[in-house]
């Protein structure tokens, strides 16, 4: 088994999987109607791509899992989630801090592994781009809404920005596994584009008239199966149901 590819696809899958049954807890509780398709439809973008990679991932494991089995029997510190997509929804404002980070990063990513010289991740990646160009203008507008807004929205979009600023410098990590894909021509390296990205949060944080949160300590290791708590009460309601009945066919 090709065991560096094998894990750089899974942490790609994981990454929409887990943001994906995030957005997914919206679902019937959005501030309207609109915005409540929106996170839906959303959710089943990231949804959809993490099928691709995992999928992928159980072919290139070859021990017969297919993608159900990668995302519904490992445990919690199997997944290779970055810390950031598994952080609680909190209110609208943190759930929208949340995606803009996170967004904002996977367009910059996807865009570079449009070149990949794996054909699959190369061509899940020119779809999902699209898709995460969406994700991220729509979560974007709401940082400039919500921050430029009322006083209550400027506080709340302030305090979710707080919350989840630590969790950037894990985006932007690389190991062993980053540095041999990218070495293969398979993998894109963050750091290439984190002066752009960093400049893309300014210039949207000046647009909502917020200041960037003062540096933290940076929370890493999701990559490593090292995850919040908030990860296993996740995966707890995700999982339950083809696990409480392992032989359902659906």
């Amino acid at each position: 088994m090709d065991q560096a590819l094998f894990q750089y696809v899974l942490r790609l899958g994981d990454d929409g999987l887990i943001l994906g049954q995030r957005l997914s807890e919206w679902t019937g509780h959005a501030p309207s109607v609109e915005v409540d398709l929106s996170l839906a439809n959303m959710a089943l973008d990231l949804i959809g791509q993490a099928t691709h990679f995992l999928h992928y991932a159980g072919q290139i494991e070859g021990q017969g899992r297919d993608g159900d089995a990668l995302a519904f029997r490992r445990d919690v510190m199997d997944f290779g989630n970055c810390v950031l997509v598994e952080q609680p929804n909190g209110d609208f404002a943190q759930t929208m801090a949340r995606q803009f980070l996170f967004s904002t990063w996977q367009k910059m990513l996807l865009e570079r592994l449009i070149g990949s010289k794996d054909e699959l991740i190369a061509s899940v990646a020119a779809k999902s781009v699209k898709e995460v160009t969406y994700h991220q203008e729509l979560s974007e507008e709401w940082v400039v809404r919500l921050g430029d807004g009322t006083a209550e929205s400027h506080r709340r979009m302030a305090a979710g920005l707080d919350w989840m600023w630590r969790f950037i410098p894990e985006l932007f990590e690389m190991d062993s596994v980053g540095e041999e894909m990218l070495a293969r021509g398979i993998g894109a390296d963050p750091a290439s584009f984190r002066a752009d990205y960093d400049r893309k949060l300014l210039a949207v944080l000046d647009q909502a008239t917020l200041e960037a949160p003062k540096d933290q300590r940076p929370i890493l290791g999701g990559r490593r199966g090292h995850h919040s708590e908030h990860l296993g009460h996740l995966l707890c309601a995700m999982q339950f149901l083809p696990r409480t009945y392992p032989d359902a066919k659906w």
